[in-house]
């Protein structure tokens, strides 16, 4: 079938919006009706290839629809669903085996690889060129998407769908360092460094297990007001420097039990790191460039005990702890609507362009309008 979609043809090169050619799912696929598709910070560092996936690609990797069509060897999954879209992970290797499937074995080729794991891809130009697809196991930036069943997620049909897609990367990031990796106690500190989506995804999630001081760290004031209205007790600016001083200070000298870093920044880092209370733990979802270093304070760090953890996707099992999500949104325990605008599919340029000034925290792109679709919510 021929579907519409946004490809990028070359390294730093637009997103085109061309009719495209979709193949047949497979046995374990599930076609999907694209409803929003979530703009993520990740699709824009893959466009600039510091995260290589082989051009021309359809990227998009938070998306939200309806299934269309399913393969003969998916169970749980059935025509009308109303579907979460997100990461892909092969379900086999020992760390999907245990639970831990976002560092599966296999993580990097099936998300970021630009075909399925027999070579195939989903997707050729008007004129027969291969287009790379199954970024994060959809390429959710179609109309269309033929998606990996271990990418879907089933919904509740009684929610707005559009805005259900940043779910499936950042929301579900953010939420599930704090709630599934980190695991600060109640009554426990934490400090977010990056009032972006992630980490206001972050504060949410602190404010809703009970932290007790939640500070904000950020360049933008605006974002660091938004932190305040969403949970942070505290906001730190950091455009002069000094966030781990200025957090010991609040903290009455003693730092934060957790910090969180989102920007993928070394000074950030090692900041976030500074600012630890004796035994304190930094996770970092901020994904640096391959290669790249931090150095950090061994010498008096020895008679603090701190730790550093690495985090993926929240460390989060989507199928579970989406829905998990879902319900304390519901419940108006996590507002993470307050982080979204929406943009029409045709605008993708200026919603990636917004996000990377800091005007919008979280983009969604629309696919359709209300009237097209009668489940979705506005």
């Amino acid at each position: 079938m021929l579907t519409e979609a946004a490809v990028v043809r070359e390294k730093d090169g637009p997103f085109l919006i061309e009719q495209v050619e979709l193949d047949e799912p497979r046995p374990d696929e599930v076609r999907v009706r694209l409803v929003g598709a979530g703009v993520c910070h990740t699709d824009a560092v893959v466009r600039e290839q510091t995260y290589p996936t082989p051009l021309p690609a359809v990227l998009g990797h938070e998306g939200s629809g309806i299934v269309e069509a399913v393969g003969d060897a998916v169970v749980g999954v059935a025509v009308g669903d109303h579907v979460v879209l997100s990461v892909n992970t092969c379900g086999r290797c020992r760390q999907c085996l245990a639970g831990d499937s976002t560092y599966c074995a296999d993580l990097y080729a099936r998300n970021f690889g630009g075909t399925r794991p027999d070579g195939s891809t989903a997707l050729q130009d008007r004129d027969g060129g291969q287009v790379s697809s199954h970024f994060f196991g959809q390429s959710s930036f179609s109309r269309q998407a033929n998606v990996q069943a271990r990418s879907v997620v089933p919904i509740r049909s009684d929610v707005p769908l559009e805005l259900m897609g940043p779910l499936g990367c950042g929301i579900q990031t953010g939420a599930g360092a704090v709630m599934n990796s980190l695991r600060p106690p109640a009554g426990s500190s934490i400090a977010v460094f990056g009032a972006g989506a992630v980490g206001l995804s972050a504060v949410l999630a602190a404010r809703a297990i009970g932290c007790t001081r939640i500070v904000a760290v950020d360049v933008v004031p605006e974002r660091l007001a938004l932190a305040e209205e969403l949970g942070a007790t505290d906001v730190v600016d950091a455009r002069d420097g000094g966030a781990a001083e200025r957090i010991t200070e609040l903290t009455g000298g003693q730092g934060v039990d957790f910090a969180l870093e989102t920007t993928g920044v070394a000074a950030v880092l090692r900041a976030a790191a500074d600012s630890l209370a004796i035994r304190g733990t930094v996770g970092v979802v901020g994904a640096q460039a391959p290669g790249e270093e931090t150095a950090f304070e061994t010498g008096l760090s020895m008679t603090r005990g701190w730790r550093l953890q690495m985090i993926i996707e929240g460390d989060a099992v989507p199928q579970t702890f989406i829905p998990q999500l879902i319900e304390l949104w519901r419940q108006g325990r996590f507002p993470f609507d307050r982080l979204v605008t929406s943009y029409d599919f045709a605008d993708i340029e200026q919603a990636f362009a917004d996000s990377a000034a800091g005007t919008t925290i979280k983009p969604v792109l629309r696919f359709e309008t209300a009237d097209a679709d009668p489940h979705r919510g506005s």
